[in-house]
C-alpha cells in the first residue's frame, strides 16, 4: 500500500519509519523542509506541498495526518479536500477533540477516520495503541497500515462511528492523569515517611509481579534512576491539561462521577502555585512516555 503522511514531527516520523519497515510505500510532506529531508533519507518519497503529495498517490488515496490538533487540522483538510473524493481515506491521528472529528467527518468528501494514538516516542520500537472511529469499510481498508503503526493486530480496533476514536483517547488521557497522580502520591508518602528508601528499588520491585505493575511504574523507576531519590532539579510544574479538562466536562454532561480524574486535573493546575513531590514525579513521567520537556526548578 502507498500512504501519504502529512506532519513529520516526532510521532509522524515514527509512523513513516514503521510503515516503511512493513514494506509499504510512503509519500511524505511537512512545512519543515528538514523534516521532509529526514523522511526521504529514511526511504519515503518527498512532496513539496499538499497538492504534490496527493498527485503522487494512486487514485484511491490513503492519507495519514499527524499535525497539531485544532486549526492545523482544519487548514490541512481544507487544502486536501479539493483533491479527494469518496474513494479516498483520511486518518486524523492527532489529539483532536471528538466533537470536531464528528464535524470534520461530515464536512470532507473523503472517508474520515479519527484515530486516538497512545504510546509516545516509545512507539518507535514497540508500536502505538490506536483507537479508531469512523466507517467500518474505511477501517478495514486501512488495516494493513494500522497493523504496521500499532503494536500489531491487537494494538488497534475500531471503536465505533466518527468521533468515537478520539472520544476513547480523551477518556484514556483522563485515566492516565489519575494513574500518574496515584503513583505520585504513593511515592510522596514513601519519600516523607518513616524509612530512608531507595525509590528506584521500590519501583523495580513493585514492577516485578506486584498488582500495581505497569509501564508508568517502569517510568517511575527510570525517573528515580536518572534524577535521584529526591528527583533532583525536577520542578513541580505539570504541563498539559486539555484532554483531562475535556474528560471532566464530558463526565459532567453525562452525569458520571469521576472524582479521581477531577482531582488529578486539579493537581495539575495547582502545580502552578505550590510544590509537591507527587507533581514533580508526574512532571518527570510526562518526559518518560511522551518526551515532553522536563520543567526544572531553575526555570519553572
Amino acid at each position: 500500500m502507498q500512504l501519504g503522511v502529512i506532519g513529520l514531527g516526532r510521532m509522524g516520523h515514527i509512523v513513516v519509519d514503521r510503515v516503511l519497515a512493513a514494506d509499504h510505500d510512503v509519500v511524505a510532506f511537512d512545512l519543515d523542509e528538514s523534516a521532509v529531508g529526514a523522511a526521504a533519507d529514511a526511504g519515503a518519497t518527498p512532496a513539496d506541498s499538499v497538492a504534490d503529495l496527493t498527485d503522487r498517490l494512486p487514485d484511491e488515496k490513503r492519507i495519514w495526518l499527524m499535525v497539531p490538533a485544532g486549526d492545523a487540522v482544519d487548514a490541512t483538510l481544507g487544502e486536501l479536500d479539493p483533491h479527494l473524493d469518496g474513494d479516498d481515506i483520511v486518518v486524523d491521528a492527532g489529539n483532536s477533540r471528538f466533537e470536531r472529528s464528528v464535524e470534520r467527518a461530515e464536512a470532507v468528501d473523503a472517508q474520515f477516520l479519527d484515530c486516538g494514538t497512545s504510546g509516545g516516542p516509545a512507539g518507535a520500537e514497540l508500536g502505538f495503541s490506536l483507537m479508531v472511529g469512523g466507517p467500518e469499510p474505511a477501517y478495514e481498508a486501512m488495516t494493513p497500515i494500522f497493523d504496521a503503526v500499532a503494536t500489531g493486530p491487537d494494538g488497534h480496533a475500531r471503536m465505533g462511528p466518527p468521533g468515537s476514536g478520539h472520544y476513547v483517547k480523551m477518556v484514556h488521557n483522563g485515566v492516565e492523569y489519575a494513574l500518574m497522580q496515584a503513583y505520585g502520591e504513593g511515592f510522596e508518602l514513601l519519600s516523607e515517611g518513616r524509612y530512608d528508601l531507595d525509590m528506584e528499588s521500590v519501583a523495580r520491585t513493585w514492577n516485578n509481579g506486584a498488582v500495581v505493575r505497569s509501564w508508568l511504574l517502569e517510568l517511575c523507576e527510570e525517573a528515580f534512576r536518572e534524577e535521584g531519590d529526591d528527583l533532583g532539579t525536577v520542578a513541580d510544574h505539570v504541563a498539559g491539561g486539555s484532554t483531562g479538562t475535556w474528560t471532566v466536562r464530558e463526565a459532567l454532561e453525562q452525569e458520571v462521577s469521576v472524582p479521581l480524574i477531577y482531582e488529578a486535573l486539579g493537581e495539575r493546575f495547582d502545580s502552578r502555585q505550590k510544590e509537591k513531590f507527587s507533581r514533580r514525579l508526574a512532571n518527570r513521567l510526562r518526559y518518560g512516555f511522551g518526551r515532553h520537556e522536563v520543567r526544572r526548578q531553575d526555570d519553572a
